[in-house]
């Protein structure tokens, strides 16, 4: 090779490095302008129980291959500690649930001060509440009952978590959800798991940023017996719980739980390692929700969040 010609290679080869190095940078560089939103973010531990302390510059956002610059990161605590924690129970439970009451009445009463609890039940497609949010964690706890424990009384769970969240007030503190139901959509008949009710239920929660948490618990009729149904209800409550950034507690086809408390106790355990994060998204011509990825390179630590952020349009 003469040296005209080897010349030239190296020319090009540093010329590719820059592209593709350059490529990467713009990857990584958080963007400075688009629309601010904030999401609430959980951070769990990956091996043991000791859950790491995050800062800001821990966090990563990311929507597709663009990094979103993260704008703050507040641990829920102290003066942003404010948590309004609805439990959704279904009216078609069986009555096993009635042997739970006593410990999930625990749970609402260890809760602290700053946190609001609501009681209500899945009825007829409706969130029928029984108790409206309170910082009076003995009144709360007073509301809950016994499920009617009738077949059908509740088709649909996931009509009424949708009409929880629509009929839910706006408020800067967190909004939580503790779901106890067999999860199963009797108003689909579909032999897949492609519920079109549960996606829009998804998207509603989505939308309100509000995370939820499920138990699951059996049914009464022939449907709490089927074991295809039973799977499917607790892959639906797997769902909703995985793409809003909560979690899903069940024990599998053997009947309901002996008890309730491990859930109760990791759930405990979750809402005092939560953040709310801000980050300035990427703007869009059209209000919808995005795609989004929040990670950190932490050790022993993983976040846990919703995997899509509603994002307003920006105006022209």
């Amino acid at each position: 090779m003469n040296k005209r010609r080897f010349a030239f290679n190296a020319i090009l080869g540093l010329s590719l490095w820059a592209s593709v190095t350059a490529s990467v940078v713009a990857q990584e560089t958080p963007t400075t302008n688009g629309v601010s939103v904030q999401m609430l973010v959980t951070v769990e531990a990956v091996h043991g129980s000791d859950v790491p302390v995050l800062n800001r510059e821990d966090v990563m956002v990311h929507e597709g291959r663009d990094r979103d610059k993260v704008t703050d990161w507040v641990p829920a605590q102290g003066d942003h500690a404010g948590l309004e924690l609805v439990v959704l129970l279904d009216d078609s439970s069986n009555s096993s649930l009635g042997s739970q009451l006593e410990d999930l009445r625990k749970l609402i009463t260890a809760q602290p001060a700053s946190t609001k609890i609501g009681i209500a039940y899945m009825q007829n497609g409706s969130a029928k509440v029984e108790q409206s949010l309170t910082s009076d964690h003995a009144l709360a706890a007073k509301a809950l009952r016994l499920p009617i424990g009738v077949p059908g009384v509740n088709g649909s769970p996931y009509f009424s978590l949708s009409d929880l969240v629509k009929r839910w007030p706006e408020s800067t503190a967190r909004r939580e959800v503790l779901m106890v139901s067999d999860g199963i959509d009797r108003y689909y008949d579909g032999n897949d798991l492609e519920d079109p009710y549960l996606a829009s239920a998804i998207e509603d929660v989505q939308r309100a940023r509000i995370v939820v948490f499920a138990i699951y618990t059996p049914g009464v009729g022939h449907s709490s017996h089927s074991f295809y149904r039973t799977y499917q209800g607790q892959i639906y409550l797997s769902r909703v719980t995985e793409e809003t950034g909560g979690e899903s507690y069940a024990i599998g086809f053997n009947g309901p739980p002996v008890s309730f408390v491990p859930y109760l106790d990791d759930l405990a355990r979750r809402l005092t390692h939560q953040y709310l994060l801000t980050f300035t998204a990427k703007p869009q011509k059209k209000s919808g929700l995005q795609q989004v990825k929040i990670t950190t390179e932490v050790p022993n630590a993983e976040l846990v969040s919703a995997d899509r952020v509603y994002v307003p349009a920006v105006a022209h």
